[in-house]
């Protein structure tokens, strides 16, 4: 398929639609980004909760975390933020307080491109990013 210089490219198409949380703040997520967590979701068969945080790290200093667990494991001091998935089940994603520092209002998105391809992080506290995406310096 050709594209003319007139047709945007799947990859730089307007800014994809956010979902905040039930409180309009925290960490955005993209459609793209709720459509894949909802698939891994149904492919593991079970109610996971996803933990983003920051550890040191990286190339830059700081690198983002991503993790899968279980309610019983959300800490007393967590950051809860609820969302809705398209198959209308919630979702919850859960941050501890010291990573929030560095990354509330973090933007998570989903890619499929072969090249980049996979889970986005655009940080508006980053000063400085690697060029994987992957790393960040405040």
């Amino acid at each position: 398929m050709t594209l003319s210089p007139t047709t945007p490219s799947p990859e730089t198409t307007s800014t994809p639609s956010l979902q905040r949380d039930q409180t309009g703040r925290g960490i955005l997520i993209t459609a793209a980004a709720l459509k894949q967590l909802g698939f891994l979701r149904h492919q593991q068969g079970t109610d996971f909760i996803l933990r983003v945080g920051v550890r040191s790290g990286g190339c830059s200093g700081m690198s983002y975390t991503m993790d899968f667990i279980q309610p019983e494991d959300v800490g007393k001091d967590d950051k809860v933020y609820a969302y809705t998935l398209e198959d209308g089940k919630g979702f919850q994603v859960v941050s501890d307080p010291k990573s929030l520092l560095y990354i509330y209002g973090l933007q998570l998105d989903f890619s499929t491109a072969l090249i980049g391809g996979g889970f986005n992080f655009t940080n508006p506290n980053a000063t400085q990013t690697c060029g994987c995406g992957s790393s960040f310096a405040v």
